[in-house]
């Protein structure tokens, strides 16, 4: 009977074009990327080679989706497969809040490194944490036994004096009280098009190994990718989760003078720093992705990119086309990203899959290839019955709230509450840059919606702390 428990067991895995033993797992987080700009998303502009080389390799969803239009909240949502408002994760921490002992995810909750780690992964987190910068988070607190990076919303690329790069910093005003650009044509810029000041990422939060500040002389996304190789390497022998999350392209601006003279065709510099973020950025996903070829873990692993929420287009140039709208808001272009996975001989090959899922759905998915059992209260759900083709896409109802900020998908359709007051109507199959409000003409499928969300919205928790 056991022998026969177990042949059905692999004929089960077999039929789900599923290893029988569990993979490793990678989840590369781009921060603030544009859902138009990467190559495979359409953008000829930047090349993207290494990353496109993923969806080449893997599936490339059209319609996937971030759990808050901006960094915190979306990284609780995805390392907890929970919508964050269910526990109160609802705002952005920014700033000095970062240190504020109220503030970050609660230990109450179950992040996916404590569930790998408990099915004897060796767990890494790499690059940007942004879920509390007291002690009581620290990523060794949720299940994660390497850390390297830094715990607040952003870092510099390299300190002052900004040897090797060209920096765009935002300021109020100009030397000689003036609006614009100033020093343009040199290595450091100021520009006032945003009205404020560069916030001060660097104040009170070093780069860590551990628990312990390290001095980083490296430009960040390349240090970042030294570590991520170096894991990789000396975890080669054994199942491990490593979660690299970049900072690039998030603020501030820089670009390193090799990148800067590869896009030097670009007039506007604002748009070339970008471009020399992006394409560093991209190098190192080939450099992560070489690292796997050589310990010969292609098909042993499944590799995940995504971006943590829409681009901040005015701030950096980065383009959410065809969407409407960008980081921070209810409309696509802050929710909908950039989504891909790579499982050699798992998944399928270079495969476009244009059902509608979320970064919520990795906790389940990745829990069930791992052999974890999976909390039913999870609001994502496994995508391999889907990419296995043994499933059709599921029909699915995403909820958004930040404040007076509202959103909820149901199906073909979206309702959006930009700001408090008037709730809005789209059909996204037939308009998905959200031109066309339908509220008026269809005031049924409005209400359809509204009291759906006024459902969902019901079962969440009061915001841990205020969005200031």
């Amino acid at each position: 009977m056991r022998l026969l428990a177990f042949l059905t067991l692999l004929l089960t895995l077999s039929c789900l074009g599923l290893a029988a033993e569990s993979p490793n797992v990678i989840l590369l987080v781009a921060d603030d990327l544009g859902y138009g700009e990467l190559g495979c998303q359409g953008n000829p502009q930047i090349p993207t080679p290494h990353i496109d080389s993923i969806a080449e390799e893997g599936v490339r969803f059209t319609q996937a989706y971030v759990t808050a239009p901006n960094c915190s909240p979306s990284r609780a949502g995805f390392l907890t497969g929970k919508i964050p408002t269910r526990f109160g994760y609802e705002f952005n921490p920014i700033g000095a809040r970062n240190e504020d002992p109220a503030i970050g995810l609660p230990a109450s909750e179950l992040t996916l490194a404590e569930c790998l780690h408990d099915a004897g992964y060796t767990t890494g987190l790499i690059g940007k944490w942004h879920l509390g910068g007291a002690a009581p988070y620290h990523p060794h607190r949720h299940g994660f036994d390497e850390f390297f990076g830094f715990t607040h919303e952003g870092h510099y690329f390299v300190p002052p004096p900004y040897h090797g790069v060209t920096t765009m910093l935002r300021r109020k005003t100009l030397p000689g009280k003036t609006q614009g650009r100033w020093g343009e044509g040199g290595k450091l810029i100021y520009t006032t098009h945003m009205g404020h000041n560069e916030p001060d990422y660097d104040a009170n939060n070093p780069i860590v190994r551990g628990g312990q500040p390290v001095e980083e002389t490296a430009y960040l996304t390349d240090a970042f990718t030294r570590e991520a190789v170096d894991f990789i390497d000396r975890h080669a022998d054994k199942p491990f989760f490593l979660t690299v999350a970049y900072n690039a392209v998030h603020s501030p601006l820089q670009g390193q003078d090799r990148y800067m003279d590869q896009f030097k065709t670009i007039d506007d510099v604002h748009r070339r720093l970008f471009a020399a973020m992006l394409a560093n950025l991209d190098d190192s996903v080939g450099a992560i992705l070489q690292a796997l070829r050589r310990n010969q873990l292609e098909t042993e692993t499944l590799v995940v990119f995504f971006s943590d929420n829409g681009g901040p287009t005015r701030e950096l140039t980065s383009s959410n086309a065809p969407l409407r709208g960008e980081k921070g808001h209810m409309y696509e272009g802050g929710l909908r990203v950039p989504f891909l996975l790579r499982w050699p001989n798992n998944l399928p090959k270079g495969s476009i899959e244009a059902g509608v899922v979320s970064t919520l759905d990795l906790f389940p998915t990745i829990a069930h290839l791992a052999g974890q059992p999976v909390d039913d209260e999870l609001d994502g759900i496994d995508l391999m019955p889907m990419l296995s083709g043994n499933a059709p896409p599921p029909s699915r109802t995403l909820y958004w709230r930040q404040g007076p900020r509202a959103a909820l998908r149901l199906g073909e359709w979206k309702a959006v509450r930009p700001k408090e007051g008037r709730w809005e109507l789209y059909h996204l199959p037939t308009d998905i840059g959200e031109s066309n409000d339908l509220a008026e003409t269809n005031p049924d499928q409005l209400q359809v919606l509204q009291t759906r969300w006024q459902a969902l919205d019901a079962e969440m928790a009061p915001p841990l702390f205020d969005r200031r």
